[in-house]
Parts: structure tokens; C-alpha cells; sequence
């Protein structure tokens, strides 16, 4: 199948599917004419990066969980291990969002929002003297 279909399966426009083969994430079979053809088993992997990537793993850790998932003498520890570490970095990324969320929370509760020139907003990102 070609790229547009595969894509339609796989849910990915055919931009990201060419960056995938481009970084060797898939390697699909060229016709006689260099056009890509698409098998089952490339699509397949193809949702495998879609669904990867749309819970945040980075391009190098879908490489490392496509290789596990292929290798059928993995460790799940090894899989559990990636999953853990981008789970933290979810976590932290969460509470920085809170904390900045907090400190606008508060800026903006601080600031009068009229006529006046004196903003606490603008006070705290200017920086300190």
C-alpha cells in the first residue's frame, strides 16, 4: 500500500511517516518506481509510534520500546524502566505547570486591572535591581 493509505490506517499524515523512515524508525519496501509500499507489518509499527508518541515518548524511546516490543526475549523491566522514567518527567513537568499556574493565579489576583500604570503582573517579571 502506499504512504497515504498507510497513514489513513495508522492514523499519521505522511510528513511524520517520512521523518519516521528518514530517522529508521520503519523501513518500507520501494517499488520498482521508488515508491514506498507499505506492508501490514509497517503499518502496524506505525501505530505503535502514534500511540508512543501520543503519551510523550521521545523519538529515542520509541526506538528502544519498538526494538523491545519486536524482541520477544524482552524483559518487561526493561519496557517498565522507560515507562517509569517518562512517567516522572510527566510528574515534574505537572507540578512546574502548577507552580507557575499558582504564581499567575496570584499575579493576577494582585493586579487592579484599571487606569493605573503600577502592575504587580509587569513588577514581578521585571528583574530585580
Amino acid at each position: 500500500m502506499n504512504i497515504k493509505e498507510a497513514g489513513k490506517l495508522a492514523g499519521l499524515p505522511a510528513k511524520t511517516i517520512r521523518y519516521y523512515e528518514e530517522v529508521g524508525l520503519v523501513r518500507p519496501l520501494r517499488d520498482s518506481n521508488g515508491y514506498r509500499a507499505f506492508r501490514e507489518n509497517d503499518v502496524h509499527k506505525l501505530g505503535f509510534l502514534a500511540r508512543a508518541r501520543a503519551l510523550g515518548f521521545t523519538i529515542e524511546d520509541c526506538r528502544v520500546l519498538l526494538s523491545l516490543y519486536e524482541d520477544k526475549s524482552r524483559a518487561s523491566a526493561d519496557v517498565k524502566e522507560i515507562a517509569e522514567r517518562h512517567l516522572t518527567q510527566i510528574s515534574d513537568k505537572i507540578a512546574a505547570l502548577q507552580m507557575m499556574h499558582e504564581t499567575l493565579s496570584h499575579l493576577v489576583t494582585c493586579c487592579h486591572g484599571d487606569d493605573r500604570p503600577d502592575c504587580p503582573i509587569l513588577a514581578d517579571l521585571a528583574p530585580s535591581k
